[in-house]
C-alpha cells in the first residue's frame, strides 16, 4: 500500500510519497509526475515515508533524478541503491 500527497510551492510541486513503492504502482506514479510537470513547475519527490521499494522503482527514480527531478529526504538504503543503479547505467552507456 502506498500513497502520494501533493504540496505546491512557488516554483515546484512536491509529491510526498509514502508506503511500499512497487512496480505495479509505477504507472500511477509516472502519471502523477507527468500531470504536475510544466514549464513553471518542477516536480520534486519527497521519499521520507517510503518504507519499501523494488528494482523497477529504483530504476525509475534513478532516471528521474538523472533527468533533473530532485529527491528529498531519501532514506539511506534507497539513496545507496539509486546511486548504484545510476553508476550501472553510466557504465552501460559508456560501453563498459
Amino acid at each position: 500500500m502506498w500513497k502520494i500527497q501533493k504540496m505546491a510551492g512557488p516554483s515546484s510541486v512536491v509529491l510526498v510519497m509514502s508506503g511500499r513503492l512497487e512496480a505495479d504502482g509505477l504507472p500511477t506514479i509516472q502519471q502523477a509526475i507527468h500531470e504536475e510537470e510544466s514549464a513553471q513547475n518542477k516536480v520534486e519527490l519527497d521519499l521520507e515515508s517510503v518504507r519499501l521499494v523494488d528494482q523497477q522503482v529504483i530504476s525509475y527514480l534513478a532516471c528521474c533524478e538523472a533527468a533533473g527531478t530532485r529527491l528529498h529526504n531519501c532514506p539511506s538504503y534507497i539513496r545507496e541503491w539509486i546511486d548504484r543503479e545510476k553508476a550501472c547505467l553510466k557504465r552501460e552507456r559508456n560501453g563498459g
